[in-house]
């Protein structure tokens, strides 16, 4: 429920939703709020600065949030992430 309304969030802005994983319930390395597992979310999506304020700013309001990390990707990190993907489909399309 709190990773569809992010997305419509970014969507709404024009964003590109280039890549998505759930990555599940985890034990986090340390209690937060009295909290020791989470549901981590994978977003990778093309943007426009503003619409990264935005997004933060919703990601602060919502208290499900406990903690999110949001960075730029160089063109290193970008051709990482591509690969990453292409042998994500790969194997999903063996088995």
């Amino acid at each position: 429920e709190a990773v569809e309304k992010f997305k419509a969030i970014l969507v709404a802005e024009g964003a590109e939703i280039v890549n998505e994983e759930n990555w599940g319930l985890r034990k986090l390395a340390y209690p937060i709020q009295k909290k020791s597992t989470g549901f981590y979310q994978l977003l990778e999506f093309n943007a426009d600065p503003s619409v990264i304020a935005k997004l933060e700013i919703n990601f602060r309001r919502d208290e499900r949030i406990i903690r999110f990390l949001t960075f730029r990707m160089d063109k290193y990190a970008a051709e990482y992430a591509a690969k990453r993907r292409s042998v994500k489909s790969k194997e999903v399309k063996e088995n």
